[in-house]
């Protein structure tokens, strides 16, 4: 696994953001990841970037939901300790990764962990505001708020 950190891995309590699948969300997830105060994972198995290996203190965001491997990864992710794991995708479309996972076996319960979609609503259109809206749930979640704007 390639690992692309601002962070030193050694700092308790700091959260990691794996991204999944190489692509323009990913590269912004990774970049403004790191910025934001987490340690970002690149992880794509089309590239040495290997597993998903996470803990209690990881966020894992799929950042493409057209890939044949969806399912493979997302059954990859489930079977860790992640804390949160998140597809992106536009609410008014199917979900894919429902179907992907349900054809793995994997359970109702287990599906029910990964959110879709993610991130605040705020209209996103480009990578930049899709990894942006993401970073901002993510950032919202870490400092126990809702998100939103302040009034």
């Amino acid at each position: 696994m390639t690992a692309e950190c601002e962070i030193p891995p050694d700092v308790p309590g700091t959260r990691t953001l794996v991204a999944v699948f190489a692509g323009p969300v990913a590269e912004h997830l990774v970049h403004f990841g790191g910025h934001a105060g987490f340690r970002t994972v690149l992880v794509d198995p089309r590239t040495d970037r290997g597993s998903i290996d996470a803990d209690d203190d990881t966020d894992i965001v799929v950042a493409d939901h057209h890939r044949p491997e969806l399912g493979h990864m997302l059954k990859e992710a489930l079977a860790g300790k992640s804390r949160w794991i998140g597809v992106i995708g536009s609410p008014r479309h199917p979900a894919p990764h429902v179907d992907a996972l349900k054809a793995l076996g994997v359970s109702d319960e287990d599906i029910a962990r990964v959110h879709r979609p993610i991130g605040l609503n705020i209209g996103s259109r480009t990578p930049g505001e899709i990894a942006i809206a993401t970073l901002a749930g993510l950032i919202a979640d870490r400092n126990g708020r809702p998100g939103g704007f302040t009034h």
